[in-house]
């Protein structure tokens, strides 16, 4: 049995996928899982890379932690609809005639997050860096006007 932390908080702008079948001990899924064995490996290298998101007054930054993987395997696009999409590949090791694993724990593959990005977002001004294998994506925030108050005068007798 594996424990998974997961948050209990719904973010209605992510659009990550859920996978059902992840974790899924029965033998019919085993044999699935045989058949094709890059699947599992694929979705869980799918879901597993954590991104963080945070909101400061002047933009939305995003933060993945990706090690290993180098700025040229990495793509970070704005869709429309505001759909802030970071995808890319996690090469895997080459493997050697001689070598003797032991424990293979690290993910390799394809990863793919989106996230809807609110109405307040600029996204012809996204700006994406990427250093000691954390990739931090900033969306600048347009400027909430407060709406000006005007008083008025109230004439009349009292």
């Amino acid at each position: 049995m594996s424990l998974v932390r997961r948050s209990n908080v719904f973010d209605p702008f992510s659009l990550d996928l859920w996978d059902p079948f992840q974790g899924f001990p029965f033998d019919a899924f085993r044999s699935f899982s045989e058949t094709r064995p890059n699947f599992v490996s694929d979705t869980s290298a799918f879901a597993n890379t954590r991104i963080d998101w945070k909101e400061t007054p002047e933009a939305h930054v995003f933060k993945a932690d990706l090690p290993g993987v180098k700025k040229e395997e990495v793509k970070v696009e704005v869709e429309e609809g505001r759909v802030l999409q970071i995808s890319g590949e996690r090469s895997k090791e080459s493997e050697e005639k001689n070598d003797k694993w032991h424990r293979v724990e690290r993910s390799s593959g394809k990863f793919l997050r989106r996230f809807r990005l609110p109405e307040n977002a600029k996204v012809d001004q996204v700006k994406a860096t990427m250093e000691n294998g954390v990739l931090t994506v900033t969306v600048p925030k347009e400027e909430v006007k407060k709406p000006e108050v005007k008083s008025i005068e109230i004439s009349g007798r009292a």
